[in-house]
């Protein structure tokens, strides 16, 4: 028997294929998904059912590009929406497959119509419980994305399908949710990779508050819904179109790249230190790793983009950008910056500062702007400057005339990443006196302004 979980990197998307015998199913596959069949290939089976948790907001999900390739019948949630594409499960449906017993459990609450499943072990009892995005590790699922009026009634749902549905199937059975640390579906998911219901009902706090007014008071919260979530929602009810007809980008001479950018959005993808030395005037700096994290705050879809990489090969980002739906990657700078250099194209710097340099000049002068881009929580556990402006690197766009231009802004969070981003994207704007700080704040010695 194969069972595997697949994560997507940048959305701490889980996926699953299990297989047994010479039949398999996959759970929530994404877009780009010939890794399902190269695993079925090589472990003897091939897929016939695809199952879908809910109708996904935050990727791209890859059950009619799956469907192509190996013919097996998808089953989607969320069956009072229009769908394109499979047919709609029934409450408490069975399925056998490869001599396993799978049963679909309605489990409201993220959305109306989610669905969990129930792998059963060869001897019939609750074995394997996939979650979708009702319960993680660590944390159960946002509420909010109806609208906060609708909240409390989703809330409901959720502590019903929790308390009544869920836990009673026993502390042994697995759980295996959609995602992992770092998703933007919750803020608080625990960094262990496996976990079980009954270790989840020790150690989950959400799962606590067993009283549901008490359970309602702690998540029915509000969360930021990142812009791309819409565009997600409306290509997952009809299915997207497959990687392999999309034509690679191109690779571009300087020249090329010069006469074709300036159409779309240049989205430099090196590290911070490069990017600062030295980038094209107007680009975004978006390092790979962090592609799908943020790319889908601040880059359009109706924009050619155009990549700027440390590597030869620009695919990696382009199947993060594909995931969430970027299907315009034009071109790529063939072979980086040194060629641009070389052919006399201009280029610009952000200025760069290490946080021991920032510390000795607040020391010398206490009255510089600090610009905190880490999220309230992230500056609450790891300690706050007294003084800076906090606003989170996703939240840049909607207060810029929060941020002054007659003046040196320096830009901190906790590495020097997300602050190059954040310049970046101000300095594109017409910011002129950005300053990044490098490190983040494990270095942080300023002894006229401690941390707090």
């Amino acid at each position: 028997m194969l069972f595997e979980r697949l994560e997507s990197k940048g959305l701490a998307h889980y996926s699953y294929i299990i297989g047994r015998g010479n039949e398999g199913f996959v759970i929530d596959p994404r877009r780009d998904c010939s890794i399902y069949i190269d695993l079925g290939i090589r472990h003897g089976f091939r897929i016939t059912h695809i199952f879908e948790t809910h109708r996904n907001e935050d990727y791209i999900i890859g059950s009619v590009e799956l469907v192509r390739l190996t013919g097996a019948h998808i089953w989607h949630a969320d069956s009072q929406m229009k769908y394109g594409y499979g047919e709609p499960i029934d409450d408490g449906q069975i399925w056998k497959i490869g001599g396993l017993k799978v049963q679909a459990m309605p489990s409201p609450g993220h959305t109306p119509g989610s669905v969990s499943y129930l792998l059963h072990d060869p001897n019939g009892s609750p074995w394997i419980l996939f979650t979708g995005d009702a319960l993680f590790a660590g944390d159960v699922d946002r509420v909010d994305l109806l609208g906060m009026e609708r909240a409390p009634e989703m809330t409901h749902l959720l502590y019903d399908t929790l308390f009544n549905k869920m836990l009673p199937l026993g502390d042994g059975v697995i759980v295996c949710p959609a995602h992992g640390a770092g998703s933007v579906c919750s803020s608080s998911i625990a960094g262990r990779p496996w976990t079980t219901l009954g270790f989840e009902r020790e150690h989950n706090p959400k799962l606590h508050f067993v009283d549901e007014d008490e359970f309602m008071t702690h998540v029915a919260q509000k969360n930021e819904r990142p812009p791309y979530f819409r565009r997600m929602e409306k290509i997952n009810l009809q299915g997207a179109p497959s990687f392999e007809s999309l034509p690679p980008p191109q690779p571009l001479s300087p020249r090329e790249f010069f006469q074709n950018a300036s159409d779309g959005v240049v989205v430099d993808t090196r590290m911070e230190l490069g990017y600062g030395a030295a980038h094209i005037p107007g680009s975004l700096s978006m390092w790979l790793e962090g592609l799908p994290s943020f790319a889908g705050w601040f880059l359009p879809y109706d924009t050619p983009l155009f990549l700027v990489n440390e590597t030869v090969d620009p695919m990696k980002a382009v199947r993060y950008l594909f995931r969430i739906g970027y299907d315009e990657v034009v071109g790529y700078l063939a072979g980086g910056m040194l060629p641009w250099h070389m052919k006399g194209y201009e280029s610009e710097e952000t200025p760069m500062v290490t946080v021991q340099d920032l510390c000795k000049e607040l020391d010398r002068e206490k009255d510089l702007w600090l610009l905190d881009v880490r999220s309230r929580e992230e500056a609450e556990e790891a300690g706050e400057i007294p003084g800076a402006h906090q606003i989170h690197v996703t939240q840049i766009p909607q207060h810029l005339t929060d941020i002054p231009q007659n003046q040196t802004v320096y830009v901190f969070c906790g590495s020097g990443l997300r602050s190059m981003l954040a310049a970046s994207y101000l300095q594109r704007e017409g910011w002129r006196k950005g300053v990044v700080v490098l490190g983040g704040l494990s270095g942080w010695n300023s002894k006229s302004c401690p941390l707090k």
